[in-house]
């Protein structure tokens, strides 16, 4: 048994000229200080303290000599020039050890800090220390230190030495055996002489003199309880939970694959093929009657017909409709800046009745490029921002790890297991479904893709003319997208604070605007937006999201700029998708949509030409609007969040508009896209359910975040947090899947048959 002695002083003297000072001399060092104890807090207020107790540092038994005695030596001084009265009380500590899965009670101040010891049992490898308390304030610190003498258990000295972290009614710190070579800790209580560390005001006024009544005033009751923590056996079971868990998605994906080939065989075996195979590849030969009707034939890459009815070379007729053949005078430029073009596509697309005929016109081989970008571009983006990423997290976990502050990471300390240098091993290995499923979707793709490629190479040119145009470029960009947000998601979960919150965000935007440029490009090829205008995009979007975190909270000047914006580039967006990408994009644009409106709803009320985008684009501005006013006027304090949830609402309000058009159209919803839309709605239900179930926020305080800290609820490895990073890979690959196979049915119908909406 370990025995530690506890010195009590108390003195009645006011004068700060003459403080009593005390020293206590043991064998392994020396311990002072003086009353009164003065603590100095911010902008140089100061605390005053008559009563002061302090635990003298343990003496323990050896087993060669056995228990001995302890000689102290306790030295009293004053250079007051008068007698100064005071009072000493030297005891014997009985609870001095901490015991395993046991509480124990106690109470600290400012000047009597407590502090225990613990001993590792033989068979635990890690353990948790929780402190809790009933009331928020005063602000405490938790300190786990080495044997070593002196304990550092004073306010402006208790960083100085092993692992601490902020506390107001909850504090949790997890220790490693292998971090302490003698197998025992110090685990140390202080209360801090002022709130502000933990998210408390400051007194307005604190007068330099002695003040008595600090002394009952900053007292808090404390539980701590020392409780094992998981076993190496509860990783590997993690490891192997969340592996399988989304290498099933892979089994499911082969099983899949493996009932559509045998059921295509069987087709072709009772020579009944149809030109499609009802997942949007091409399976045979579709004849081309002579009497095709005139103007069906948009779209259709041929010997005499090409973007806007230009003649192609004649070494370009004998080329393969698979063939991907590069040509210095195959650019867009070639077939959207002559003006008999742009008078063309002024004609086609003011049409009141449109079809995919008239917006699926520009070579098939140009407008892929064109998509492919999307991919390459995000290949770069991704790199350039991983890298740096990385490394800065990096850094943040070996700070950490170095000065022993867990303050700087918001991690939820009830559920966080360490490995190696990791302190949170569990929050980073959930994400591994993001890189998994975002991987198994691009092999999905791919494999459309190449069986895309084959099916035109067998195919007359002619048959290009049917269903929605295939071009993969964003399709391989939401993979590479999903795949980095598990990486970005892993690294801001390394250490989750107020500075790198964008990591976890970034690509959440652009999976979304990704998401909503595919959905528009799958009825408009011809007239969605290129790769670089649309990351450009993004970009602003990330800009907004930072100064909306820096400035958002306070400031009033942002919310109405921001909200300006917000409203002015729906309406200029709204107008653009309106007019089918004819009404430019420029610094007249509102002078010109105001002169529109005043003609046609003013001046001359009249009903909407094209009714079904006019109701899609009022119910949008509405919900956008509503974005705007919310935040005017609430002034939410997560504005990454609130950025995020405008882009998820329209992005699901267009993809209900594109369902419910597609079935007024009469078109059908095939078995698999009507599993995916109901598992997509499932999953997404379930995730946000956790997603919202808040375990900490790093717009709080450390200690203030804590309070939010909750146990394990998975394998006792996973918070909800964590079964929100499994649920939403879920989601997002199901809802990717939505996109990739939603038109799947009209794969044997004629692009001038299809309609635009």
């Amino acid at each position: 048994q370990v025995d530690a002695v506890r010195v009590y002083v108390n003195s009645n003297s006011e004068n700060l000229q003459y403080p009593v000072l005390f020293v206590v001399r043991q064998q392994k060092g020396v311990l002072s200080w003086q009353v009164p104890l003065i603590f100095r807090g911010l902008y140089q207020r100061t605390y005053n303290y008559q009563e002061v107790s302090r635990t003298l540092c343990p003496s323990e038994p050896t087993p060669e000599t056995g228990p001995s005695e302890q000689i102290i030596f306790v030295d009293v001084a004053s250079m007051a020039p008068f007698n100064i009265a005071y009072e000493l009380l030297v005891t014997r500590l009985e609870n001095f050890q901490l015991e395993t899965n046991k509480a124990f009670n106690f109470t600290a101040s400012p000047s009597q800090p407590q502090y225990f010891l613990y001993k590792f049992p033989q068979d635990v490898d890690s353990v948790i220390i929780k402190v809790v308390s009933d009331a928020v304030y005063p602000c405490s610190v938790v300190s786990v230190q080495d044997i070593v003498c002196p304990v550092y258990d004073l306010d402006h000295n208790v960083e100085f030495n092993g692992v601490y972290q902020s506390m107001t009614k909850q504090a949790a710190i997890t220790v490693q055996r292998k971090d302490f070579p003698g197998e025992q800790f110090f685990v140390v209580f202080v209360i801090k002489p002022e709130d502000y560390a933990c998210g408390g005001s400051v007194p307005s006024a604190v007068h330099g003199n002695v003040n008595r009544t600090w002394n009952l005033q900053r007292t808090k009751n404390l539980q701590v309880t020392i409780v094992p923590s998981i076993k190496k056996s509860v990783y590997v079971q993690a490891m192997f939970f969340s592996f399988l868990s989304f290498l099933s998605f892979y089994l499911g994906s082969v099983v899949v694959a493996f009932v559509h080939y045998i059921r295509v065989q069987r087709k072709a075996s009772a020579g009944r093929l149809s030109p499609e195979d009802g997942s949007g590849i091409m399976t045979s030969s579709h004849p081309i009657t002579a009497s095709t009707p005139e103007g069906s034939s948009y779209g259709a890459i041929d010997e005499s017909s090409s973007s806007g009815g230009r003649q192609l070379s004649s070494p370009e007729r004998g080329l393969p409709a698979g063939s991907d053949t590069d040509s210095s005078v195959e650019e867009e430029s070639d077939f959207d800046t002559m003006p008999e073009i742009e008078s063309d596509k002024n004609v086609i697309r003011t049409k009141v009745f449109l079809y995919l005929s008239d917006l699926s016109r520009k070579d098939r081989r140009i407008v892929s490029k064109k998509y492919k970008i999307y991919f390459w571009n995000i290949i770069t983006i991704a790199v350039f921002y991983a890298l740096p990423v990385i490394q800065l997290v990096i850094t943040y976990q070996t700070v950490v790890n170095v000065t022993g502050n867990q303050d700087i990471c918001y991690y939820n300390f009830l559920c966080a297991h360490p490995l190696g240098v990791l302190s949170a091993f569990n929050n980073i290995l959930s994400n591994v479904g993001h890189m998994l499923l975002g991987f198994l979707f691009l092999l999905i793709v791919l494999r459309r893709d190449i069986l895309h490629r084959r099916a035109m190479e067998m195919k007359d040119v002619y048959t290009l003319d049917y269903g929605i145009p295939k071009h993969f470029g964003l399709f391989y960009a939401m993979g590479i997208a999903l795949m980095m947000e598990g990486v970005l998601s892993a690294c801001y979960h390394v250490c989750p604070n107020y500075s790198n919150f964008q990591f976890d965000t970034s690509f959440m935007y652009m999976i979304a605007g990704l998401c909503m440029l595919k959905l528009y490009q799958t009825r408009h090829p011809d007239i969605n937006a290129s790769a670089y205008s649309a990351y450009a995009s993004f970009a602003v979007v990330i800009c907004l999201a930072v100064l909306g975190v820096v400035f958002g909270k306070n400031d009033m000047w942002f919310w109405v700029i921001f909200s300006m914006i917000h409203v002015l580039a729906s309406l200029a967006l709204s107008t653009q998708i309106y007019y089918m990408g004819r009404f430019k994009i420029d610094l007249g644009i509102f002078r010109r949509a105001a002169m529109v409106l005043y003609t046609d709803c003013i001046q001359q009320c009249s009903r909407p030409m094209y009714m079904d985008r006019m109701v899609l684009l009022i119910v949008g501005n509405l919900v956008n609007w509503s974005f705007a006013i919310f935040g005017l006027v609430y002034r939410p304090r997560d504005f990454a969040s609130y950025i995020l949830g405008i882009f998820i609402c329209n992005l699901l309000l267009y993809l209900a508009f594109y369902i419910i058009m597609k079935l007024r159209s009469s078109e059908k919803l095939l078995p698999i896209p009507l599993f995916c839309i109901v598992a997509t709605a499932v999953v997404w239900a379930a995730a946000l359910y956790f997603f919202f179930q808040t375990l900490s926020s790093w717009e709080e305080t450390p200690a203030e975040s804590r309070e939010k800290n909750r146990p394990c609820i998975l394998l006792g490895f996973f918070d909800d947090h964590d079964v929100w990073h499994f649920l939403s890979a879920a989601a997002l690959f199901f809802s990717f899947l939505v996109l990739l196979t939603l038109d799947d049915d009209l794969d044997a119908v004629r692009r001038d048959k299809i309609p635009v909406f």
